[in-house]
């Protein structure tokens, strides 16, 4: 472990927080914004995070590839509620085994928040607005099951309504229809 790329890692982590912050006050979660990712300060995650530093990915991909797990995702996505693998649970139909949970508005849109940072925090000057769209199409087949319906609808429509019209127009919305209960969800893409 590098103290270098520990103090780059905390860098990393500071920025991100600072940008999801800037998000959450943007749409009126105040208490999220503050709060956001602290257990990304406990030992097993800055210790993955200094080994495996890279400063363009997480470093978690980086210690899944080279141990087959990832202990600092692992801890993270059990205290985030954010995240949606946090809500996952028994299915009340013991035929299906494991299923996401619906999860509260407020999480999902703080998971919006938290892609569109992480995907300015790591692709710096290359961001463009519909990255984080175009992430998120790449990767949802393998959600299946896990990622309750509901709530991947409102993340994948959060993440269009900002390819399309922008951060600006993106936080009026969610803070003015989507917190409030007003906004109806219509699938365009």
């Amino acid at each position: 472990m590098s103290f270098i790329n520990l103090l780059r890692h905390i860098k990393t982590i500071n920025h991100h927080k600072y940008l999801v912050m800037q998000h959450c006050f943007k749409v009126g979660l105040y208490r999220q914004g503050l709060l956001h990712d602290l257990s990304k300060y406990s030992i097993v995650e800055l210790r993955t995070g200094a080994k495996y530093y890279q400063g363009d990915k997480s470093p978690n991909t980086a210690e899944r590839e080279q141990t087959g797990c990832s202990d600092a995702w692992l801890h993270h996505k059990g205290r985030n509620r954010h995240h949606l693998e946090y809500w996952i649970d028994y299915s009340v139909n013991k035929d299906e085994g494991f299923v996401g949970m619906k999860m509260p508005v407020k999480y999902v849109v703080e998971m919006f928040c938290d892609r569109v940072a992480a995907c300015k925090n790591y692709q710096k000057e290359e961001y463009k607005q519909s990255n984080p769209f175009i992430y998120f199409q790449r990767g949802k087949h393998r959600y299946g099951p896990l990622f309750h319906p509901k709530s991947m609808q409102l993340l994948e429509h959060l993440l269009y309504k900002l390819a399309e019209d922008g951060e600006e127009e993106t936080f009026r919305y969610i803070r003015n229809e989507i917190l409030s209960g007003k906004a109806e969800i219509v699938k365009k893409y």
